[in-house]
Formats: C-alpha cells, structure tokens, sequence
C-alpha cells in the first residue's frame, strides 16, 4: 500500500476514538467478510484472532503462524478502502524483537492498528509481568514513529478474561494495568470480558484514556455502552460464530427435511 493512503487511514481510524460517536467494530475473519462490513457502511474494520483460527482450520491462541496471519491481512486490506486494524494475539513472539518484527510485518499490508494482549498463550500461564508489557507497548510506539505510520494500539488487559486473583481485587488491578499501558503508548484499552454496566460506567472513571468494551451480550445495547462513555465496541469472534450458527441452521433444514427455505430466506 502506498505509505500517504496508509497514513491517511491511520490519521482517520485514530479520530474515530476520539468523542461521538463510539466507534463499533465488527470483526472479520477473511476478505468476504471485511468486505460486506464495508459494504454495509461502518467506518473500520477489525479482525478477530478467533475467527482467523478458525476459518485456517485452527484453534485459537496462536496455533496459526505469523505468516498465516500476515497472509489472511494482505488479503481483506488488498479488497478494502477502511482502515483495518488487526487482532495479533500476544504478538507472535516470546521477546520484545520478536513482537516488534510481526508487527513490521502486520503494517507492511497497510493494516493501520494492533489489538495485543497481556496474557501469555502458553498452557496454564497468566498474565505477563506489568513492566515488560509497558516496555512492550513503548517500544510499539517508538516502532510507529520509526515507520512514520500512526498506527493505533488497542492495549488488551485480560485480568477479567483470566479471573486473575480474588473477584474484588480485579477492579484495580485492571485499573493499574490500563493506565500503565496508557501512559506507555497504547491508545486505547480493552478490559475484555461481558461485564456489566456498573463496572463498565466504573473503568470509564477509573481509566484515563479511551476504552474498548466487548458488545454482544444479550441485554447490552449500544446506545448505553456510549452513555457511559465507551470509546470503542468490538463484538470479537461472536459475528462469525452468529454467522456459523445460521450456516448449521441451514444444512440442517437442506439435510433434515429436505427444504431450501433458510437457504433463501435471506436472499
């Protein structure tokens, strides 16, 4: 991608985190998705690593390769005119130099942002140490300014996800980790887990900067998530498995009892 249409993308995708109206990102899992999120008319589109796993074949937590997932990128940004921004997991690395080359590798598609975690993916392991991930994260704003592409980076903090130490303690530790990130380069931060409106209108006080919220739950609309003063929504891999279900719906009527009805309902 020519470097000024990626730096206009990155500029643009970087404004939609700032004030009305919450950004909402659906995330895609291949060209053919991405492309009808464009096509329905949201502003960026988002990837989900779960989704990419399992539309390779995979499970997800790092089990495709780095060159897998660059590949898949390359191909929703080569069908595309939105910013993209991309879902790499905990970085595809166990060093710093490591994470740093992926991300090389993610922003040379003309991917405009980076969602990484603070989790390790190895079996049973927890969160990373606080201090490598803000030297991670500094390091990723440092790697912007060299390329001179403002890319965004979304800092996950998956204290909830993990159910890291006792339930009343996860509040402020999540606090802690979000603002460290912060003020070491990230964004925007993304407490991940379906939590409820007290915590979110909480976190939203707490957190000195942007924060993405995980949407889809049942009961969660989105015109409440942006009156507590969410920045962005992503609906991580619940699309795809929203879309997978109404596929098995589907073969099932085709298979069962020999209609094609689903298959054109919605054509």
């Amino acid at each position: 991608m020519e470097s000024g249409l990626q730096k206009e993308r990155a500029r643009r995708f970087r404004s939609l985190h700032q004030g009305a109206p919450m950004l909402v990102l659906p995330n895609v899992w291949d060209a053919a998705s991405a492309q009808v999120i464009e096509q329905v008319g949201f502003p960026a589109i988002a990837t989900t690593s779960s989704g990419v796993a399992t539309a390779l074949g995979y499970e997800d937590g790092q089990r495709i390769t780095r060159e897998m997932l660059v590949e898949v990128l390359a191909r929703i940004t080569r069908v595309v005119n939105l910013p993209v921004t991309a879902d790499i997991e905990a970085g595809f690395g166990n060093s710093i130099p490591d994470v740093l080359q992926t991300v090389r590798e993610v922003m040379a598609t003309g991917v405009v942002g980076i969602n990484i975690e603070d989790s390790r993916k190895q079996p049973g392991s927890g969160l990373v140490d606080m201090s490598y991930q803000v030297e991670l994260l500094t390091a990723l704003r440092e790697l912007a300014s060299e390329l001179d592409v403002p890319f965004v980076i979304n800092a996950r903090v998956d204290v909830f996800l993990l159910k890291i130490g006792e339930p009343e303690d996860r509040f402020e530790h999540a606090v802690r980790r979000a603002n460290a990130y912060l003020q070491a380069g990230a964004d925007c931060v993304y407490p991940i887990a379906h939590l409820d409106y007290d915590t979110i209108g909480r976190l939203v006080q707490a957190i000195d900067g942007p924060i993405n919220i995980m949407g889809g739950r049942a009961g969660t609309t989105l015109a409440e998530l942006e009156r507590l003063g969410v920045a962005r929504v992503s609906l991580a891999g619940t699309l795809m498995r929203s879309m997978l279900t109404h596929l098995r719906s589907v073969a099932v009527d085709v298979l069962e009892h020999g209609s094609f009805e689903k298959l054109n309902a919605e054509l």
